[in-house]
């Protein structure tokens, strides 16, 4: 499938802020299934930009302004051509290994309540590839998926609790139980198309490191292993360490607004 998207996020700053800071995980990289045709990060407002590589692979953009500003626009277009490789991951180029990712992070903690539930949720199953459909197919039916949610949850803990969440609650309920049960698993950020089971858009999701296969894709809110419809962009422990867009500032309340337009080539479909 060959995907367009067009990210825009805009930061205003009223009074100016005095400095902005950035960091951008917002370019994917080409793997087997997924090849990037073209791709460009742009930033509205002079200032000292970077181009490096974090520790999981990610390519990332520093960006920092220092003086009164009243706007920044950040602007990720670019088209990527995919295929369905039922969510397994190969072809990446590792920057850590799969052990790491048994770490734990506050987002990510375990409570009596989640450990209940992992419990449950994989008996029977014989393998720890089938133990994690097992526990993606639990969280899809006791967890109500709501994109939009503003009380949004903080962590994996709090996330089960309320018994709803965004993509990334889901994904960090699926991460907190799989590293219980010794199953290294991380959080994944990028877009999906839309369809029957979920709106266009930038979108998050979990992969688990499974022996014999490696990683592979987990969309609890689907629930499916992502396919052609997804394109995967950024890594990390969780969603703050591997969050699409981090920005700091001094000085200024700032506003931030966001338009993502994901669309499959021949189709249009817009979150």
């Amino acid at each position: 499938m060959r995907i367009r998207v067009s990210h825009q996020i805009i930061h205003r700053f009223a009074p100016p802020a005095r400095t902005v800071n950035q960091i951008l995980r917002l370019t994917p990289l080409s793997f087997d299934t997924q090849y990037v045709l073209r791709w460009r990060v742009d930033i509205d407002a002079d200032g000292a930009r970077r181009e490096t590589e974090d520790a999981h692979g990610n390519a990332v953009t520093s960006y920092s302004h220092y003086g009164p500003i009243e706007r920044v626009t950040i602007s990720a277009v670019g088209e990527v051509e995919t295929t369905d490789g039922a969510g397994v991951i190969r072809g990446v180029s590792e920057g850590l290994p799969a052990e790491m990712y048994l770490r734990d992070s506050p987002p990510t903690h375990v409570n009596a309540a989640l450990r209940d539930f992992a419990t449950e949720a994989i008996r029977g199953a014989t393998n720890p590839l089938e133990s994690m459909h097992r526990l993606m197919a639990a969280l899809h039916a006791t967890i109500a998926y709501q994109p939009n949610e503003r009380d949004a949850a903080g962590s994996a803990i709090e996330a089960f609790a309320l018994r709803r969440g965004r993509g990334r609650d889901f994904a960090h309920i699926f991460i907190a139980c799989a590293r219980w049960r010794g199953i290294p698993a991380r959080f994944i950020g990028g877009y999906r198309v839309g369809d029957e089971s979920g709106e266009a858009g930038a979108h998050e999701w979990a992969e688990a490191h499974i022996p014999g296969f490696g990683w592979i894709g987990f969309d609890a809110t689907a629930p499916v292993c992502p396919d052609e419809r997804y394109i995967r962009v950024a890594v990390g422990f969780d969603a703050q360490d591997g969050a699409m867009i981090r920005s700091a500032h001094s000085g200024g309340e700032e506003q931030i607004e966001a338009a993502v337009r994901v669309e499959q080539a021949g189709a249009q479909s817009q979150a």
